[in-house]
């Protein structure tokens, strides 16, 4: 793993819920769009089609928030069996806006470590 990625896990929001629904079901609710707009309007997608799915396992969805700035998002749907037939969803956010990949300049006031002068 590279530094990159270590410091977008740490940035990402990790959800993890336990559900007495089995997977297939818990899938069908996250990647069939008939389903998936009952809990998550497409309005809110940026794009209705996923970005990337690993069918049965994981789905992943470009999100934009409802209020400026209007970030984007990719959220991640993880579903996998739990030992009792129930589901372990996790959902996994993470800004992607290509505005924060932006980096600032540094001060034009030097605010640097102050050194002392040698007499």
């Amino acid at each position: 793993m590279s530094d990159t990625e270590a410091e977008r896990q740490e940035k990402d929001l990790v959800f993890e819920y336990q559900l007495d629904a089995p997977p297939e079901k818990v899938w069908r609710a996250v990647s069939i769009p008939a389903f998936r707009d009952k809990w998550l309007p497409e309005q809110q997608l940026a794009d209705a089609e996923p970005i990337s799915t690993a069918p049965g396992e994981e789905v992943s969805y470009r999100m934009r928030d409802d209020e400026p700035p209007f970030l984007e998002s990719i959220v991640t749907f993880q579903v996998r069996p739990d030992a009792n037939g129930g589901t372990i969803l996790r959902i996994v956010h993470g800004l992607a806006d290509a505005r924060l990949a932006l980096r600032m300049p540094p001060a034009a006031n030097s605010n640097g470590p102050w050194m002392m002068l040698a007499a």
